[in-house]
């Protein structure tokens, strides 16, 4: 690297390491990076996963090493922490839009969601025509953090990224 390691030129870099599950985010998207700590001879990266058994992580630290690595050239050490849990609050607003625009519903509102405990229904929009006239067809999508939803609508189905 050329220029002078800072935050933002790292979370550049990061953000160029696509999350393995759902490829139209990355991992800065995700949340999942908590801490950098620049020192003289490495870089700690500090992750929290997505969730404790995400099969992607071991894939995501080996690509953070490797990228980091090779526009550095400083040894690359990353942490795992597990609390606070990440939760889908931390994907931001526009990560929410590029798995719309993806055909994946985002998270509905955040975490405190408590409808379930009330046997209420889950209002899921659409990422197709928009419809909330939607229903659940699995709580387990095509990956452990999403639920396979349907339109009723539109016919089509679609997974809806879990709130966790």
């Amino acid at each position: 690297m050329k220029n002078e390691i800072t935050r933002d030129s790292l979370l550049k870099l990061l953000a160029k390491i696509p999350d393995p599950e759902i490829p139209v985010l990355n991992i800065t998207d995700l949340g999942v990076i908590r801490e950098l700590d620049i020192k003289t001879e490495e870089i700690i990266v500090t992750i929290t996963p997505t969730y404790s058994g995400c099969p992607a992580m071991k894939m995501i630290e080996d690509q953070i090493i490797t990228t980091l690595y090779e526009e550095t050239g400083k040894d690359i050490k990353v942490n795992t922490v597990y609390s606070p849990a990440w939760t889908t609050d931390w994907i931001p607003e526009e990560a929410k839009i590029k798995l719309r625009d993806y055909g994946i519903a985002p998270p509905e509102k955040t975490t405190q969601d408590k409808s379930v405990l009330f046997g209420e229904r889950k209002i899921v929009s659409c990422p197709q025509c928009h419809s909330s006239n939607t229903e659940l067809v699995s709580q387990f999508g095509s990956t452990a953090c999403k639920s396979l939803y349907k339109c009723c609508d539109c016919l089509e189905p679609f997974d809806y990224f879990k709130c966790i």
